[in-house]
């Protein structure tokens, strides 16, 4: 587990690279955001809450890559999901919607590394040991991220996407996000954001 000294590089670690994270794409993040305006008719800027730091939820930020469509109400989204636009396809394969999620990590409600956060229904329902991934605040990326950066496409191949994420997919994730938290250090986080960066 980490000490209060670890958590306290972690966070310094965070909000320096936030910083300038979003001096560095801010010139990205603003056209993502009207062209997902456009295409969505819907304010671009997607706000959904997901389950954070001790089991708290929280407002995750996100650019809009999918529209309405009457029927679907699915959490769980597949590469072949008719509600993904166009433009969405590109920034959800380019990870561009994910950027406003710096926003997350500067106001501590994220971290670069971590367990991805989730929707209400899985991270806020752990139960004993599993429950520790909770005492760090969600990650952008992390090890379960890596290994599952093909989950779209993955579940697309499932005959019941819902069941396969939350009987196989969720339980490796929860069991690699512990793994992570006994054996975290901050050059092995560097690692993971320069791997999720090079692809």
């Amino acid at each position: 587990m980490l000490s209060r000294t670890d958590k306290c590089q972690k966070r310094v670690f965070d909000i320096i690279l936030a910083i300038v994270g979003i001096c560095l794409t801010w010139w990205i993040m603003v056209p993502a955001w009207i062209i997902a305006s456009i295409e969505t008719k819907r304010n671009g800027l997607f706000m959904q809450e997901r389950i954070g730091k001790n089991g708290k939820p929280f407002l995750v930020f996100k650019i809009r890559t999918m529209r309405t469509i009457e029927g679907i109400e699915s959490t769980v989204t597949t590469s072949t999901d008719t509600r993904i636009t166009k433009c969405g396809a590109f920034f959800r394969k380019t990870k561009i919607d994910e950027l406003p999620q710096l926003f997350n990590v500067l106001l501590g409600e994220m971290s670069f590394v971590g367990a991805r956060p989730d929707v209400p229904g899985f991270a806020d329902q752990l139960e004993g040991e599993d429950r520790v991934i909770l005492e760090l605040a969600p990650g952008i990326t992390g090890p379960s991220s890596l290994k599952y950066k093909d989950e779209e496409e993955l579940l697309a191949k499932q005959q019941d996407p819902e069941s396969y994420n939350r009987e196989v997919i969720w339980p490796d994730k929860v069991a690699i996000n512990k793994m992570y938290l006994e054996n975290w250090s901050l050059k092995k986080d560097i690692e993971y954001i320069v791997k999720t960066i090079i692809g």
